[in-house]
């Protein structure tokens, strides 16, 4: 593969700096049974049944982008990326700037009260290790957090945005991730009911979303790409109803890549470097509902992996049609190739 093959123009206006109000009035692109349709979040109805689980990733978006001052009296970002310990205690976190940034320097809010202690660079990476300061318990440390802490929008989005629980689902549990699932952005709690009245099954996994998910490919070959790793859980219930599905819906690719991190790594939960590529052989989803991706991302891999090189002919036709792109923009339901379809077929 070349650089080129997950590679397309995308010009700014296409980017959605607001979410659509409601949720589910955003526009769905829908490519199943080989013919494209162009429909709403909330008609995603005519294209479930009874028998199908949808799944879900119920993480929920940590405020974890914090200004704080250092002993010098410069200001910092620290952005906190994962916990390194299961009371919170310490973190992996980047800091900017954080050229020099010394072992030992406390870091306080802007009214003077000490938050964390830098413990030093962490072992891969530009990132730092972090001890949290405030609170002496993990309820605590998470509540300091949240207290100093926002939301960590991308930066590609640029508006203020007035209610924070748009970048959070509706049935987004603990605040763990550094991004939002964001194709489960677009379900209200209606419409959920709704899918359920319809004798869909409504399953929930976690994987926690790293900022590494949206990072761009600098490999010529995508390839060789090194790939990063994300905590994910899959309910023993869940697999059950995966394993008894007539049809595995997953929202998102964060879903996606939950439950195909089971068939590989043969754990329900643990640390999943999995990297989905053009040739993979699909154990469990059938259709994915996701976003539409930034160019030369892992994430663009994996729906080339899912439906092949027609991807390129969706996005056009969606630039065409005006569609909205990533975070806050609009969705794609597909329907996946079947595994013995090879490239040439297409």
């Amino acid at each position: 593969m070349n650089l080129a093959d997950i590679d397309y123009n995308l010009p700014e206006h296409f980017i959605a700096q607001v979410p659509m109000e409601p949720r589910d009035a955003a526009r769905l692109l829908v490519y199943v049974n080989g013919v494209v349709e162009h429909k709403k979040v909330s008609d995603i109805t005519d294209f479930l049944q009874a028998g199908d689980v949808l799944v879900v990733n119920e993480t929920r978006v940590l405020p974890s982008r914090l200004s704080l001052v250092r002993s010098t009296g410069g200001r910092v970002e620290v952005l906190l990326l994962e916990p390194l310990q299961e009371d919170d205690s310490e973190w992996e976190a980047l800091i900017r700037p954080g050229r020099k940034m010394r072992v030992g320097e406390i870091l306080a809010t802007a009214v003077g009260d000490e938050f964390a202690e830098v413990l030093g660079r962490s072992a891969v990476g530009d990132t730092f290790r972090i001890r949290i300061c405030a609170g002496s318990t993990s309820g605590e440390r998470r509540a300091a957090i949240e207290a100093v802490g926002s939301l960590p929008l991308p930066p590609y989005i640029t508006t203020t945005l007035e209610d924070l629980e748009r970048y959070q689902t509706v049935y987004a549990h603990e605040a763990k991730s550094s991004a939002a699932p964001t194709a489960g952005l677009h379900f209200t709690s209606a419409l959920l009911e709704k899918i359920e009245k319809m004798g869909v099954v409504i399953a929930k996994v976690e994987l926690v979303v790293g900022l590494d998910t949206f990072k761009p490919v600098d490999e010529e070959n995508p390839l060789n790409h090194v790939i990063h790793s994300e905590w994910y859980n899959v309910p023993e219930e869940t697999m059950q109803l995966v394993n008894n599905a007539q049809r595995v819906v997953a929202v998102g690719t964060t879903s996606v890549r939950a439950l195909e991190s089971v068939a590989v790594a043969g754990e329900l939960t643990g640390r999943t470097r999995l990297f989905i590529t053009p040739g993979y052989s699909w154990k469990y989803v059938d259709i994915m509902m996701t976003n539409f991706h930034m160019p030369r991302t892992t994430l663009l891999l994996m729906v080339q992996a899912f439906i092949g090189e027609k991807w390129r002919d969706l996005y056009a036709e969606a630039q065409h049609e005006n569609y909205r792109f990533l975070s806050f923009g609009d969705a794609m339901l597909l329907a996946r190739l079947d595994n013995s379809t090879t490239e040439s077929d297409l």
